[in-house]
């Protein structure tokens, strides 16, 4: 690849960033679960749906506004969680930061993130959301929550599907946290029970999922704050129902970027039947694969509101820093409005399944 020519598409990022990370670094940015079948299957089932062009419609007054929970947004792309920026950039989460108010984006700041929630919430221009992992200590877990709402942060999304996973590619690679790299949101909470490497003994059933959330956690949490809550993680149609009746905000459909269950599906394919259980009851997001302006229109085709970035970002963050973080997010919307043109869709409320073409 030629890395003198402009970047002009999210891949031209990855390729570059590929340059720049070492190789246990970029096990643990681009690997998924063990086969990484669900990991690849986010993109694939993406480039297997078309789409149906549209032509001569008026887009005078086209744009790509929406209002999501309370906040009105310039364009449907908002940043995934994403642990450690400060893995590939040396100013981490307060370049992403920077970069995602540029390009006017929403940003969600990881619980792992390597900079403190507050140091970010101070360095950003644009609305945060927090992203939540409910930890054993439910105490220090209540003071997470308080801490985010105190910093601003806008909303609470909490992460409910990943329990456990194995990413062999990270396992190969012998990756470790380097020193001065560190989740500083979590100082002074102990460790929770370890998994088993002992031959014969159960890994995680002896003990290590002692304390993991269930449902009665997020209803915890919904009396514990006045922050909207979302449910990130959610493939299953009773599940989304689920997380409605519990007082979710809205649901994330999500597999965590293939890297937790492998095998399960891509999240363009779960998106219509959770939409169909829910209804429109609560807004519907969707990340995973998204690398292309035609996919965040197939994406709001059949029922998402908006969509999320992660891995793009992150190779943006770690090519150019808060510049290349603002530069992925502008491409990613010109490519929306792209799209929407030849689509004949001037706002997002039109896009429709009827953009997407049927043989």
């Amino acid at each position: 690849m030629d890395f003198s020519a402009p970047a002009v598409a999210l891949a031209d990022y990855e390729a570059r960033a590929a340059q720049r990370m070492s190789e246990s670094v970029r096990a643990y940015v681009n690997g998924g679960a063990a086969d990484e079948i669900s990991l690849h299957e986010n993109c694939a089932a993406f480039a297997r749906l078309k789409l149906q062009n549209t032509v001569l419609e008026d887009f005078s007054r086209a744009h790509t506004r929406l209002s999501l929970l309370g906040l009105a947004l310039e364009h449907p792309i908002l940043l995934a969680p994403v642990a450690y920026h400060r893995l590939v950039h040396q100013e981490g989460e307060l370049a992403t930061v920077a970069g995602a108010g540029a390009a006017k984006a929403l940003c969600v700041v990881s619980t792992q993130a390597s900079e403190s929630l507050e140091r970010i919430a101070a360095a950003a221009t644009g609305p945060l959301w927090f992203q939540l992992y409910i930890q054993h200590d439910r105490g220090f877990t209540a003071d997470l929550v308080a801490r985010a709402k105190a910093a601003g942060y806008r909303a609470l999304v909490v992460t409910v599907d990943a329990p456990a996973s194995l990413r062999n590619r990270e396992q190969r690679s012998g990756f470790r946290l380097p020193p001065g790299i560190e989740p500083v949101n979590l100082r002074g909470m102990g460790a929770g029970p370890p998994a088993s490497a002992e031959i014969g003994r159960s890994p995680l059933f002896s003990g290590f999922l002692e304390g993991a959330p269930t449902w009665r956690d997020l209803e915890w949490l919904a009396g514990l704050t006045d922050l909207p809550i979302v449910a990130k993680g959610i493939l299953n149609p009773a599940d989304a129902r689920r997380a409605t009746q519990a007082g979710m905000a809205a649901v994330i459909v999500s597999n965590h970027g293939g890297r937790a269950l492998d095998t399960a599906p891509a999240t363009i394919e779960a998106l219509p039947r959770i939409a169909e259980a829910v209804a429109g009851a609560v807004p519907l997001l969707l990340d995973g694969g998204v690398r292309r302006g035609t996919d965040i229109v197939k994406a709001v085709a059949l029922g998402a509101s908006a969509v999320l970035i992660g891995r793009p970002y992150v190779h943006a963050l770690a090519v150019a820093g808060a510049a290349g973080v603002a530069h992925a997010v502008h491409l990613l919307r010109a490519e929306l409005e792209v799209a929407m043109a030849l689509t004949g869709r001037p706002s997002l409320d039109q896009i429709d399944p009827g953009v997407l073409w049927r043989p």
